[in-house]
């Protein structure tokens, strides 16, 4: 079988790559397009190292054939930040004390991010079960539901700034 090519919305940008038939879109992104944050555990969907974000839902790239990114739109943890500054759910990782060893974080960040893109205040038990692909040998993880609640905090409070801005001609 030959290679085909792929189309699609990588962190913001368009972008096409020639990928083998079978595959995987975690190996795409790592060892084609060079983005290393997406990390590669288990090879089996299990652990959440490798979680992107496609088409707004969390997924393990791991288990997602590339061809299957075609006309999607997928955000790794390399297109998180904006103008140089890391995004408020990666600062309420750090501040939170979330971060250690560091393999699991960018699959739980954006794990995170897909919950508080649904629901920008979600209760202890929805942070635990959009956190449950997602493995972590070295936190036990209540510092991580304490980074999800900061961030999802921080960010309420950055759009409720934003929209005072726009009523008041910013």
């Amino acid at each position: 079988m030959d290679n085909q090519s792929v189309h699609f919305t990588l962190n913001g940008k368009e972008i096409s790559v020639y990928v083998e038939p079978f595959e995987m879109l975690a190996d795409t992104l790592r060892d084609r397009l060079n983005l290393t944050g997406t990390k590669k555990g288990c090879g089996q969907g299990e652990c959440g190292a490798c979680t992107v974000i496609m088409d707004g839902a969390a997924v393990n790239s791991c288990m997602v054939p590339s061809a299957k990114a075609e006309g999607s739109c997928v955000v790794t943890i390399e297109g998180l930040g904006e103008n140089g500054k890391i995004h408020p759910i990666q600062q309420a990782f750090v501040d939170a004390g979330a971060v250690q060893c560091g393999f699991c974080t960018p699959g739980m960040i954006l794990s995170t991010k897909a919950l508080l893109d649904e629901k920008p205040n979600p209760t202890k038990e929805e942070i635990r079960t959009a956190l449950a692909g997602n493995i972590c040998r070295c936190t036990g993880y209540v510092k991580i539901e304490e980074a999800v609640e900061l961030a999802a905090a921080a960010i309420r409070l950055n759009n409720e700034s934003k929209a005072a801005e726009g009523r008041h001609g910013g």
